[in-house]
């Protein structure tokens, strides 16, 4: 089931399955919750004395004139009320403790599953549905834990106690308060069934509308430059109106529920005073006894009106924590690195890796082949090119190198082993990955070459910028390789984020080295700077290098032309260019520009691997 599907579900209101793994999470936290218990269950026991002590002041002190018991009952009701304040106090110090650290450790658990869920997850599941899972549905289960549970049990204890005081003063004032019942029942029924759908849209329409804002505010630039703005302000404030609605139609079912509820409880008092005023004149009950039962009657209907209003947020949290273990029960990447035992040694560098791929064929969603029977082998220290037209699988083929996805055929083996028998930290921390779209994080231009890696000390992040020619612009920044970079770079042109990034590969000392597109944002003196750092780079390394612009990658061993997921060709340039194949055409399309573009043109025959 995916995001959107999940969104739209109702839910139970109670789920015992759900419960218990939630009750896990608990588990550290057992004797605060247990203290909270004790605490909750002595202050309903404080709250139910106070009518009796009204009764017992009037009957046994006003009604006889007797000071003495007067003043003793009053001081025993104000120490009464500063015991009440002070265990309240103490229960809501623990609940929010417990709370947050559950919330802490679900959030710590989501963020470390999220880690390790394969890439492929998060290109069908939108980051705003995500976000709102880890944010959102975690405050509901806060909110459930802290002000829910523990005060359900309250709640409950308060209207057992309640109905047994009552029973004991007067059962016929008592059968006189139960004939409002049947209204009570009706009216939560009512709101039960309607707040449950609303406040399924309230979830819908939040997840929505973080979707919609965590797409359009990293595309920011993308919407200015095609002058989408309004049209984007018109759809985001459809949304934020929706949302608006859902909310205010939960309000309104509150705003009916709870009038209703206290117009029910003065029908009961009313009833109350018009039998317990005769009551007390033909001398049936005392003055006592009455008022002792209204105080009972109106704190018999508190509860009532909370626990509506708890089963409103046990609805809500009980729909968060589906969500929530839904994403923790999705299958997490087998090749993901376990966050839970220690990292693996690192391996000695060796001065290349092997790789072989030997009849790999690869697809998203079968039977749509990116690649298809692909077979090559790159030696260690070799230098290949990777060339071919747009969505001919160069890319794809790096990521299955790198594990962010397994081939349904056929087997690529690294240094001779299967790539699946490989430590997926030992194989990528061998690396080195310079893409065409560089992400940057939040932090300095330092820790963002190092990664905080304790083992890159700062002497080789120095070295790696001086080599790449990062040092330059570093110096006109203030504070050098200390200057502060915000979210993705923002501070950074690309041509400097890209240079960072070359800086960032060189500081890691990779066998294996995939440059995708690198030098795409790289000015033409830059690119000079470039292509004299890339040949000391790729020395003494295995070197896979994604190009579009030939002139890039004539200096290379071995040039592999894929099309259409098959490799086509492979040879030097200069040996492919005097084949006048597939590679020619590519070089002559750009050193013509584009002069030879016959449309419908037949592709040139295979001078490689067979079709």
């Amino acid at each position: 089931m995916n995001a959107a599907e999940h969104d739209e579900d109702l839910g139970r209101p109670y789920d015992h399955q759900l419960m218990r793994r939630l009750a896990r999470y608990l588990r550290p936290y057992r004797g605060q919750v247990v203290l909270a218990g004790v605490i909750t269950l002595a202050e309903a026991a404080i709250q139910l004395c106070f009518p009796y002590l009204l009764k017992e002041a009037i009957d046994l002190g006003i009604r006889h004139h007797d000071i003495e018991v007067l003043d003793r009952i009053a001081l025993t009701y104000l120490a009464a009320l500063v015991a009440a304040f002070g265990l309240g106090y103490l229960q809501s110090q623990i609940l929010q403790r417990v709370g947050q650290g559950l919330m802490r450790d679900l959030r710590a658990d989501l963020f470390a599953h999220l880690q390790r869920l394969p890439v492929a997850w998060f290109d069908k599941n939108p980051i705003g549905r995500v976000m709102t899972r880890v944010t959102n549905d975690v405050d509901q289960l806060n909110e459930m834990f802290t002000a829910g549970i523990d005060a359900l049990f309250g709640d409950l204890f308060m209207l057992i106690g309640i109905v047994f005081a009552m029973s004991q003063l007067d059962v016929e004032l008592l059968a006189v308060t139960f004939s409002v019942l049947p209204l009570i029942v009706l009216v939560t029924l009512l709101f039960r069934s309607r707040v449950r759908r609303a406040f399924r849209d309230v979830r819908t329409r939040l997840a929505r509308l973080n979707a919609f804002l965590n797409e359009n505010l990293s595309g920011m630039s993308t919407v200015q430059v095609l002058g989408r703005e309004s049209r984007n302000f018109a759809q985001f404030d459809a949304l934020d109106a929706e949302h608006r609605d859902a909310h205010l139609r939960v309000n309104n079912y509150h705003a009916i529920f709870f009038p209703a509820l206290e117009w029910v409880s003065a029908i009961a008092l009313s009833l109350i005073v018009w039998y317990g005023g005769r009551q007390v004149m033909w001398e049936g009950i005392t003055l006592g006894i009455l008022v002792a039962f209204i105080q009972y009657t109106q704190r018999f209907f508190r509860p009532i009106s909370d626990l509506s209003e708890k089963y409103g947020i046990l609805q809500q949290a009980m729909a968060a924590s589906e969500r929530l273990f839904a994403l923790l029960d999705t299958p997490v990447d087998p090749a993901s690195v376990d966050l839970t035992r220690p990292a693996p040694p690192a391996l000695m560098r060796s001065g290349g890796m092997r790789i072989e791929f030997d009849g790999v064929w690869f697809a998203y969603e079968e039977p749509h082949w990116v690649l298809e029977d692909l077979s090559f082998v790159v030696e260690p220290g070799e230098k290949v090119a990777l060339v071919g037209a747009t969505g001919s699988g160069k890319t794809t083929l790096t990521s299955l190198v790198l594990r962010f996805h397994e081939p349904q055929r056929g087997v690529i083996r690294v240094d001779g082993r299967p790539l699946a028998e490989w430590d997926v930290e030992q194989l990528r921390r061998r690396v080195g990955l310079v893409l065409q779209d560089v992400f940057l994080f939040s932090g300095t231009v330092a820790s963002n070459i190092s990664l905080d890696d304790a083992s890159i000390p700062r002497e080789r992040v120095e070295s790696a910028t001086r080599e790449v020619h990062a040092d330059g612009f570093l110096a006109r920044l203030p504070g050098g390789l200390d200057a502060p970079v915000l979210e993705r770079g923002a501070t950074l042109s690309a041509g400097q984020k890209q240079l960072v990034s070359f800086a960032r590969a060189l500081a890691r000392d990779p066998d294996l080295l995939i440059l995708d597109e690198a030098t795409s944002s790289i000015d033409t003196h830059t690119e000079r700077d470039i292509q004299q750092a890339l040949q000391r780079l790729m020395r003494d390394r295995t070197s896979l290098v994604i190009a579009h612009r030939l002139s890039t990658i004539a200096d290379v061993d071995r040039i592999l032309v894929l099309h259409h997921g098959r490799l086509r060709e492979s040879g030097t340039h200069p040996d492919l260019l005097s084949a006048r194949g597939l590679y020619w055409r590519l070089h002559q399309l750009q050193v013509l520009g584009g002069r030879l573009a016959l449309p419908g043109a037949p592709d040139p025959p295979a001078t490689g691997a067979p079709a």
